[in-house]
C-alpha cells in the first residue's frame, strides 16, 4: 500500500542533504577561502560550498572518506579542509553566529547565563590510539569521552574531546573553562552525580553555581528537571553517524565534526519553512 502526499511532512528534510541557498548565505563569509592561512599555491579547484557539503555528508552519513560519492570534491582535499576548519574553530564560529540567531530570534539574550553540563562516551575504533584512548569503567567503552555544554534550550556553548578514562571532573573543567570563553554571562550549571566537590568547587571559583539533579527513581527512568535539556542535544547529534564511533586520530577533528553537526541542526531551525 503506497504511502499518500498528505502524509509526508512538508517541512522535512533529510540529515544529509546539501546546503540550500538560503542556508549558504548564513554561513558563506564564514568558510576561509584556502585550508591554509596566507598560503601561495594553485588556485582553488573547488567551490567552498561544494567542501562543506561533503563534509556535512561524511558527518551525516557515517561514511570513509574514501567512500565519499564521486559528486563531491576528492575525499582527500575534503579531509585537509576540514581538519584545518576545526583546529582553526572555523565550525566554532559558524555555530557561534547560528546560536546567537536562534536566540534572538526566540527574544533571549545572545549570550546564556545559565545551562547543563554532560559527557557522552563512545567507542573509538582502531585509528584512535595512544594518549587520546581511554576506557570508561562505568560505560565499559573504549574510546574517547564528549564533554559538552548547552544553553536552556539546548544550543552546544563549547565541546571537549578527551579519551575516555578522564574523569567527570577534569573533563568538566576543562569544558567549563572554554564555555567561559564563550559567553561571560555563565552564572549556573546543572549536571548529574558524575561531577563530584572538586568540579564544583571550581566553579564556584569563577562564580558559576554548579547544581547536582539527582535521579528522582533509583530503579525506573524519569526526566530529570533541566538535565533533560542536554540529554535532548545529544540525542539530536547522535542522528549523525559519524559521531557514534569515533574514527579520527586528531581529537580536534571530532570536535569539528560535532560542531559540523550542530550547525547543520542549526541551519535547519533557522531556515525551515512555515507551513500555512
Amino acid at each position: 500500500m503506497g504511502t499518500s502526499d498528505a502524509s509526508i511532512s512538508k517541512t522535512w528534510r533529510s540529515t544529509q542533504g546539501d546546503l540550500t541557498d538560503e542556508e549558504w548565505e548564513l554561513i558563506a563569509d564564514l568558510i576561509p577561502t584556502y585550508s591554509g592561512q596566507g598560503r601561495i599555491g594553485r588556485p582553488i579547484k573547488w567551490a567552498k560550498r561544494d567542501i562543506v557539503n561533503a563534509i556535512l555528508y561524511v558527518a551525516a552519513t557515517g561514511c570513509q572518506w574514501r567512500a565519499l560519492p564521486k559528486n563531491y570534491p576528492y575525499w582527500n582535499t575534503v579531509h585537509r579542509y576540514h581538519a584545518r576548519w576545526s583546529e582553526d574553530g572555523t565550525w566554532e564560529r559558524i555555530c557561534e553566529r547560528l546560536t546567537e540567531k536562534v536566540r534572538e530570534r526566540e527574544g533571549r539574550d545572545k549570550e546564556p547565563s545559565a545551562g547543563s553540563i554532560d559527557a557522552r562516551s563512545v567507542r573509538g575504533a582502531a585509528t584512535v590510539t595512544g594518549s587520546t584512548r581511554g576506557y570508561d569503567a562505568g560505560k565499559k567503552i573504549s574510546g574517547r569521552k564528549t564533554f559538552g555544554v548547552v544553553d536552556t534550550m539546548g544550543f552546544l556553548v563549547a565541546v571537549v574531546v578527551v579519551a575516555a578514562s578522564v574523569s567527570d571532573n577534569v573533563g568538566g573543567i576543562e569544558v567549563v573553562e572554554r564555555a567561559r570563553g564563550r559567553t561571560s554571562r555563565l552564572s549556573k550549571l546543572w549536571c548529574d552525580g558524575g561531577f563530584k566537590k572538586t568540579f564544583i568547587a571550581a566553579c564556584g571559583a569563577h562564580h558559576i553555581s554548579a547544581e547536582v539533579v539527582k535521579k528522582i527513581h533509583e530503579h525506573r527512568f524519569e526526566v530529570l528537571p533541566r538535565r533533560w535539556v542536554v540529554e535532548r542535544t545529544w540525542s539530536w547529534l547522535m542522528n549523525h553517524r559519524r559521531l557514534q564511533v569515533d574514527y579520527e586520530r586528531n581529537p580536534k577533528v571530532t570536535e569539528g565534526f560535532v560542531w559540523a553537526a550542530h550547525a547543520r541542526l542549526l541551519l535547519r531551525r533557522l531556515t525551515d519553512p512555515v507551513i500555512a
